[in-house]
């Protein structure tokens, strides 16, 4: 009986490392002490049937405050109205470059095709990505992020938020969103950067090119984003940007089914990210679900019922007096009453999205 509580001290150990070793660096983390150099900008969107989605958003990419850019759109064999609404708003922002495709690539699936054909057209070293689901929260989000982008950084990670409803799933989405960034952000800033969200980050045009990650992976549906940085992120070419005027706000799944669709065809992509990012993701999420799974064994199976506790409250601590002040950083405050709820959840939804791990089936992209 003495063994489970070992394992359950091993387990404790591991999960307050991490909190302590990793994420408490993202807590003091300050992105507007970076220097913003002002430097051409060319943001890239690629979109397919997404008419209703560009008229929405795409006037708040164009209208941003920002002396130099472009927006390169590139038009991925939509059958609506895409192109007559790109073009309609192309004679009101002549910085709006189309690129508009009529033939599937036979060799690259999802958005790795579109999205080359967008930065080969890119007039600008300064490379940024988004969607067009996506929504900056200011008039300042190519100043901030494409600041951050200097001689000796190549690469830059953003927040890309869901916007906030009542529902449980949203607040679900918004906390895995918030524990996904907390993950990436903060090895980033350790020299282990392994991914970033297409939704908001950027890089130099020379490093996408340099690298050519998408044709080591042409079959996958996603990894345009995560595999690209696993790909060329080293331990000093990577900057962090979490000021709130830079981040992206993007529309949440509306059923569980579309979530898990989603997630499970984002996670397929995590078995090629190099070993030792994939041993670090691995043992976060391994030691958090012992952790749930050996409290109760300790608890009910063993006389160290103080000592269970005593783990339970000191890792309980330090995870909460880490994750308030992370939240407030990050804009999603409100979901620090809900993480003891999220954090047992998570246990669950580790087992869930284990078969999306291990299967690389490709889905459509739609």
């Amino acid at each position: 009986m003495e063994g489970l509580l070992i394992i359950l001290v091993i387990v404790v150990f591991i999960q307050i490392f991490y909190y302590l070793f990793f994420f408490a660096r993202l807590s003091a983390h300050n992105s507007s002490a970076a220097v913003h150099d002002i430097q051409p900008v060319s943001v890239v969107i690629c979109a397919r049937n997404e008419a209703s989605l560009l008229e929405k958003n795409l006037t708040a990419i164009l209208e941003q405050n920002y002396p130099h850019f472009e927006v390169v759109v590139v038009n991925d064999n939509s059958n609506d109205d895409t192109q007559l609404l790109l073009m309609s708003m192309a004679k009101k922002y002549p910085h709006l470059i189309i690129r508009r495709l009529v033939q599937h690539s036979k060799s690259m699936k999802g958005k790795k095709y579109p999205l080359t054909i967008g930065i080969r057209a890119a007039t600008h070293e300064c490379i940024l990505v988004t969607d067009a689901d996506c929504m900056p929260s200011s008039k300042m989000w190519i100043h901030h992020m494409a600041g951050m982008l200097t001689d000796k950084k190549e690469i830059v990670l953003g927040y890309a938020p869901y916007k906030k409803y009542k529902s449980f799933l949203n607040k679900f989405i918004r906390y895995e969103t918030f524990m996904t960034a907390l993950q990436y952000f903060s090895y980033a800033l350790s020299g282990l950067t392994y991914m970033g969200t297409g939704r908001n980050m950027g890089y130099r045009k020379s490093l996408f090119f340099h690298h050519n990650a998408f044709q080591k992976y042409p079959h996958l549906l996603s990894g345009d984003d995560d595999l690209l940085i696993n790909e060329a992120a080293t331990a000093k070419n990577v900057s962090v940007q979490i000021d709130k005027d830079s981040f992206i706000y993007s529309e949440p799944k509306k059923n569980w089914d579309e979530y898990w669709a989603q997630k499970q065809r984002h996670v397929s992509t995590s078995v090629y990210y190099k070993l030792k990012h994939q041993s670090l993701l691995f043992l976060f999420s391994v030691s958090h679900l012992l952790f749930y799974s050996f409290i109760i064994l300790v608890l009910f199976f063993t006389n160290y019922q103080l000592q269970a506790l005593i783990l339970f409250v000191t890792r309980f601590i330090i995870q909460a007096g880490l994750l308030l002040p992370l939240m407030k950083k990050l804009g999603e405050g409100d979901l620090f009453w809900y993480f003891p709820v999220m954090d047992i959840m998570f246990s669950f939804y580790y087992l869930k999205l284990l078969p999306g791990v291990i299967q690389t089936k490709s889905a459509v992209w739609k």
